[in-house]
């Protein structure tokens, strides 16, 4: 996000700069003369940098080999060590269109990001010194229409990005206005149970950046100005800068349909609808106003003899405050260690912070070693750009190796992490929907000719068939309508045949029949109402769910009532997971537009589908009693019943989503035909040992991976002994099943390219683009990243027909 300044060295770049024209005047007044210490430039003819600092080739070649790369135009970097700037320089070009314009030390930039800890994040600091807020408390304390009034989401989990919201606020070009923004930040919902995992969110930043307005009283531009940038003579540093800046400012992208790119305008879309000002990005900085607040952070608040917070208040925002249980160490506001931490590079410890802006800026302290490293590059422009993580890393690996730094050990600072806070254990006594019909006797479907989709989940709490309670309450059961894997839930093919019920004698129509897999006319003459009860796995690509939404749409055509008795989502009805499904890829794994995780009951899935089935469907939810959203279906007190063949336990439906993803590949096994189908994986060019570690490497929360070997007895590989990994579950709760299966992916891609088949499994991942990123070898993060950003129109639809 930012920071700032002392002595330095200054040489233009000539291969970027000679030939470049000056740049333009700005539009209104020269600016004023900045006040701080004058500076000495050495003369031109002077090339040597200054002693102190011995690696000024080694930086020159990273960031000018970024430059021919076309990574960035241009940067500005400037280093510090115990209250010295040893290292301070321009490169490139500031601007290259609509003309090429030299990078000077004074550029002002886009902070994007950068704002979150160098305006908001201090903004939160002043009100807890001042006794007008507490971490602990939930935000509806300060802002109490937050989500009605009802969530228990706090301060901290905000600050540490461990609140369950999603990353992006998605504002419609008509949704112009601070006011507006802030409104539908309000009544965002969020994808996880706060505390539950980390997703990096730009609304839990719009949200701070609110409550900093209301409790100060002031805007969060007035407010931070007044009580960090005067007093750290910060001159530079402020939203909406005014025009006669704008010669100084980096532009950043060329819009479509614009003449000339973005200048004193912020990047970021949702702030630029906001006016510019909003608690995620809109501050503007350069690296000398850093380096000023850089130093007043080491200085732990003081700097010069200017105290901006107390020691204790800058000791805590800067040590981890996340979970105790995750791996992803977060401070308040403040990145630790997480895939966010670039900047820190390879030889700066864990304990020092910093955070990164979209732009390209960046900033990374270390209190243990007394430094800093500030990149500010306008990677944007005129376009965007891969990011430029890489060049972040190099920068301060250059930096920590030349100042031959010696870091204290981070136990005394990884001890102060807070204690876990495990979640409250559920003995739960749901009743299915057939439970629920079942204690009126099954009184509104007497006296109508009924249909039952169903299998051998199909059972009361006692474990009775629904179709021998149906028969026995004298119920007029016409005929049975059978799923994939048949009536009793056993077969494995893709052919199963129409049947008689061995019980009740009932004829039983498959609707897994060859191609066949809607109920047809001669099947739905004579019945008045069709009713679905199947357990289902909680997956998009579980095929009981389109068996569901076909026979909706086919009783809609026929006018004949549709009845779905609900039962749990097995692993809960509170986390969403991308990605979302394509429409274009539609097919049986994958019928209705929804993400792979879904968090949705049948009951829930069904009412939302029929809004937009024309007809719509006469439907009605028998809904659960006394299920919980966030219960597992252990927390159900009901039987469970292996779904399906190969559908064994409630972890291996946890790993589910993620694991089956590629599973159409031919040269690839998820462990059918072994005792632990989908808690496994191999194929015969796998090495399990590499994959394994490469795995763990990445600590994905909540996982552990090891190496086997199996001989799967049916399936891919059938009678082949292969090696493999299989996956442990730590931690159920902080598991994102979709980030696994692209974390296992992209790592398949990268030990052994050209293996896997990529293009089977479009229907099944439900994205070509999410496809086509894999196989290009994209970071899992950065797609998983992308997948979250799609969901916005999913879950604002989706809440409208939550049941529980």
């Amino acid at each position: 996000m930012r920071l700032w300044l002392i002595p330095v060295f200054a040489a233009l770049v000539g291969a970027y700069q000679t030939s470049a024209p000056a740049p333009p005047s700005p539009p209104a007044a020269a600016p004023p003369p900045r006040i701080v210490p004058p500076r000495v430039v050495p003369p031109p003819a002077a090339p040597a940098p200054e002693p102190r600092f011995g690696a000024s080739a080694a930086l020159d070649a990273v960031i000018e080999d970024a430059i021919r790369a076309d990574q960035i135009p241009g940067a500005v970097v400037l280093i510090a060590h115990k209250g010295q700037i040893i290292y301070e320089k321009a490169y490139g070009a500031r601007a290259l269109v609509p003309r090429r314009e030299p990078m000077t030390l004074d550029t002002i930039f886009d902070a994007a990001s950068l704002t979150k800890v160098i305006a908001t994040t201090p903004g939160i600091m002043k009100l807890v010194e001042t006794g007008k807020l507490r971490l602990g408390d939930r935000v509806t304390t300060y802002l109490p229409e937050f989500q009605g009034g009802k969530s228990e989401i706090t301060v901290r989990q905000l600050l540490t990005h461990f609140s369950g919201l999603r990353p992006i606020l998605e504002l419609a070009p008509s949704e112009s206005g601070y006011d507006v923004a802030i409104h539908k930040a309000l009544i965002e919902q969020p994808v996880a149970g706060p505390g539950a995992r980390f997703a990096y969110s730009d609304i839990n930043f719009i949200l701070l950046g609110e409550i900093v307005h209301r409790l100060s009283g002031k805007p969060l531009p007035d407010y931070v100005r007044e009580q960090v940038f005067e007093p750290l003579g910060m001159t530079d540093t402020m939203f909406q800068p005014p025009a006669k800046l704008y010669a100084r400012i980096a532009p950043t992208e060329l819009m479509p349909g614009t003449a000339e790119p973005l200048r004193g305008v912020v990047h970021d879309p949702r702030s630029r609808l906001m006016g510019g000002i909003a608690g995620h990005a809109g501050l503007f900085t350069t690296a000398a106003d850093l380096s000023k607040f850089a130093e007043m952070m080491l200085g732990i608040g003081e700097r010069h003899g200017v105290r901006v917070f107390s020691p204790l208040t800058v000791r805590r925002f800067t040590t981890p405050q996340s979970p105790a249980d995750q791996p992803v160490l977060r401070g308040l506001g403040w990145d630790i260690d997480s895939p966010y931490s670039s900047p820190r590079g390879d030889l700066y410890p864990v304990g020092s912070y910093g955070h990164t802006g979209f732009t390209g800026t960046s900033l990374w302290i270390d209190p243990s070693t007394g430094s800093y490293v500030i990149l500010l590059a306008n990677s944007v422009h005129p376009k965007l750009r891969p990011a430029i993580s890489p060049l972040r890393a190099r920068v301060a690996n250059v930096a920590a190796a030349a100042l031959v730094l010696d870091a204290a050990p981070p136990a005394a600072v990884l001890a102060e992490r807070p204690p876990p806070q495990p979640p409250a254990a559920r003995a739960g006594d749901v009743l299915a929907g057939l439970d629920v019909l079942a204690q009126e006797n099954f009184a509104s479907l007497r006296g109508k000719r009924v249909g039952l989709i169903t299998n051998h989940t199909g059972l009361r709490r006692d474990g009775r068939r629904n179709v021998d309670l149906m028969v026995a309450a004298g119920v007029d059961l016409k005929a049975l309508f059978s799923p994939e894997h048949g009536l009793a839930g056993t077969e494995d093919h893709s052919n199963i045949g129409h049947a008689k019920d061995p019980v009740t004698g009932v004829p039983v129509w498959s609707l897994y029949l060859g191609q066949s897999r809607r109920p047809n006319d001669d099947m739905l003459r004579g019945l008045d109402v069709l009713v679905f009860d199947i357990q289902d796995a909680g997956a998009r690509f579980y095929t009981y769910s389109c068996t569901m939404l076909y026979a909706m749409e086919a009783a809609a055509k026929h006018k004949i009532e549709f009845v779905v008795l609900d039962r749990p989502n097995p692993i809960t009805g509170e986390h969403v997971e991308g990605p979302m499904l394509d429409p274009a890829v539609k097919s049986f794994v994958g019928c209705l537009e929804m993400p792979l995780r879904h968090g949705l009951t049948m009951g829930e899935m069904a009412l939302l589908a029929n809004q937009d089935l024309r007809p719509q469907a006469n439907l009605r939810v028998v809904a659960m009693k006394n299920w919980n959203r966030r219960d597992w279906f252990d927390a159900t007190g009901l039987i469970w019943v292996d779904p399906s063949p190969n559908m064994r336990s409630l972890n291996a439906a946890l790993l589910y989503p993620g694991v089956a993803m590629l599973e159409y590949s031919k040269v690839y096994s998820v462990g059918r035909g072994t005792d632990a189908p989908f808690e496994q994986v191999g194929a015969d060019w796998m090495r399990g040992r590499e994959l394994a570690a490469y795995l763990n490497a990445r600590r994905i929360p909540g996982i552990r991976v090891y190496p086997t070997q199996f001989r799967p007895s049916a399936s891919n590989f059938a009678g082949q002994r292969i090696e493999g990994v299989r996956f442990v579950i730590t931690d159920r709760e902080v598991f994102d099943s979709t980030r696994f299966g692209l974390e296992l992916a992209s790592a398949i891609a990268r030990l052994f390219p050209g293996q896997m088949q990529w293009a089977p499994n479009e229907k099944l991942v439900g994205s070509r683009a999410v496809l086509e990123a894999l196989e290009a070898g994209e970071d899992p993060t950065k797609i998983q990243m992308l997948n979250e950003t799609g969901l916005r129109p999913f879950i604002e639809k989706r809440a409208k027909f939550l049941l529980y």
